[in-house]
């Protein structure tokens, strides 16, 4: 991680007082001053007995007397250059050409829309909203007000119940629309009558600053905790004022959850606005998370470890080496197993719930981004078995809490109706934990096991049989609880 943050091959940083007792510098010792002192020319290649790239230019990487050439041939499935692949930037993938394939070539359209774009194409009403919270953070979010037909549910007159809907971890409102119509539940929702309203948060690809920019430190120094105080607030208050009405049925996953569960606990009045809390994958603690998440933990103590790897700034952003890689690699079934590795990896696999076919459309919305201090609050989580706020250290959080530990989310609190939606499966929201969960929560409606014993934290949005296996279970849930909402004015 160190090598890829730096650009330098080089020997493990251990900060500047460290470095000068083991190195004798203040800068960890570069391995590259090495590279020239290589006594051979040395050539680089990789997928040996596959069909090799055609026009990859030689280049020279090394100044000294001896040079160092290398060739990028295309990667084989399962070896370590294609995992490698994700490094390459857009030049080095621009110099090869795939015998047979044309880059650039065909690919569906959805890989290059937005949220809005992909839902007016599907033959939806969409309108864009631009919601600004107190400290300064836009959120783009988008609605749908009624399903495709002019007639029958999707456009009765009348005010119509209205879902909200929380996209998870390193994701965006895309998740809802990412599959077809009769398996996205956000047309599925619009079909049957509801206003449809797509949330977003800080750091995602629909999110900026009335201030900072993406390249700025500050615009980066959020964790899940300001979702819970800003955005998520901005937002339902949003959507109930422009609506006018009392209350909204919410629909989270992932990390959706995790930030409705700790504004309810924070603030009591927001538990009068939810008419149905449809918890998707629920997020509160992560005990026994079986996610590659968890091997951030031991390092959850030392923050600035983490920084300095990752830097301050973004993790995983939704940029144009996703969209290359959705545009120009993850079509070929010789590299789509690094796409599929990509979207599984913090979640689980489960290929039979997946459409193969989407995969440049997901690849090129998620992951969608987050700040490395959101990542490395849930590393935190893993690591105290707590849910609770970031941890800035004794000295600092007795200046932000008043206490020297963080203070808990008392998720005994959420006085709301509840629907637990959870899977065997789920590598993030693990079934110990949603079942410690289950336990703590008053108004506890539904907790619905998901039938089949394969079905992943990403399933709930992304199976091509999410419909059958739990929307509609949600959906009856949500009707069994639907009444008549009065007009705020």
């Amino acid at each position: 991680m160190q090598v890829y943050k730096n650009g330098r091959f080089a020997k493990f940083d251990y900060g500047e007082q460290r470095n000068v007792d083991i190195y004798g510098q203040t800068l960890w010792r570069r391995a590259s001053v090495f590279i020239h002192r290589a006594a051979v020319d040395v050539a680089t290649c990789g997928g040996k007995g596959r069909q090799e790239a055609e026009g990859c230019s030689r280049r020279q990487i090394n100044s000294g007397s001896r040079a160092i050439w290398h060739a990028r041939p295309l990667p084989r499935p399962g070896s370590l250059a294609l995992a490698c692949l994700a490094a390459l930037p857009l030049s080095c993938a621009a110099e090869c050409r795939i015998p047979g394939y044309k880059i650039g070539g065909p690919v569906d359209p959805d890989a290059c829309r937005n949220v809005t774009e992909i839902i007016r194409d599907k033959g939806y009403p969409v309108d864009e909203h631009t919601v600004v919270t107190s400290d300064g953070v836009i959120l783009n979010i988008q609605r749908i007000p009624s399903g495709r037909t002019s007639h029958g549910k999707g456009r009765r007159k009348g005010p119509k119940p209205v879902v909200f809907l929380q996209h998870g971890l390193l994701s965006s409102s895309a998740d809802w629309v990412i599959n077809f119509p009769n398996e996205s539940i956000a047309y599925i929702l619009a079909d049957a009558g509801y206003d449809v309203w797509l949330g977003n948060v800080r750091g995602n690809t629909y999110a900026s600053h009335i201030k900072y920019t993406r390249k700025d430190k500050q615009y980066w120094d959020f964790s899940f905790d300001q979702m819970i105080a800003y955005d998520l607030p901005a937002m339902l208050d949003y959507v109930l004022k422009m609506t006018q009405q009392d209350k909204l049925f919410y629909v989270g996953h992932s990390q959706g959850t995790l930030v409705l569960f700790a504004l309810l606990s924070e603030r009591p009045e927001y538990n009068d606005k939810i008419q149905l809390f449809s918890a998707l994958g629920p997020v509160t603690t992560v005990t026994y998370m079986t996610s590659p998440v968890r091997l951030l933990a031991p390092f959850a103590k030392d923050a600035n470890l983490l920084f300095r790897l990752f830097g301050v700034y973004d993790f995983l952003p939704n940029n144009w080496f996703m969209k290359l890689l959705a545009d120009t690699m993850c079509k070929y079934h010789v590299v789509r197993e690094l796409c599929e590795d990509a979207i599984f990896l913090i979640t689980g696999t489960d290929m039979h719930e997946f459409n193969v076919t989407r995969l440049p459309v997901i690849i090129s919305h998620t992951p969608a981004g987050t700040s490395v201090k959101n990542m490395v609050h849930f590393a935190q989580l893993v690591r105290e078995k707590k849910f609770q706020k970031f941890d800035y250290g004794s000295r600092r959080n007795l200046i932000v809490y008043g206490q020297r530990t963080p203070p808990e989310y008392n998720v005994s609190r959420v006085a709301a109706p509840v629907g637990l939606f959870w899977s065997l499966n789920d590598w993030f929201a693990d079934p110990t934990d949603v079942s410690s969960l289950s336990k703590q929560l008053p108004n506890l409606v539904l907790n619905y096991q998901v039938p089949d014993p394969l079905f992943t934290h990403v399933d709930f949005t992304f199976g091509i049989h999410a419909k059958d296996i739990v929307y509609n279970t949600v959906m009856k849930l949500m009707a069994s609880r639907k009444m008549k909402m009065n007009r705020r004015y």
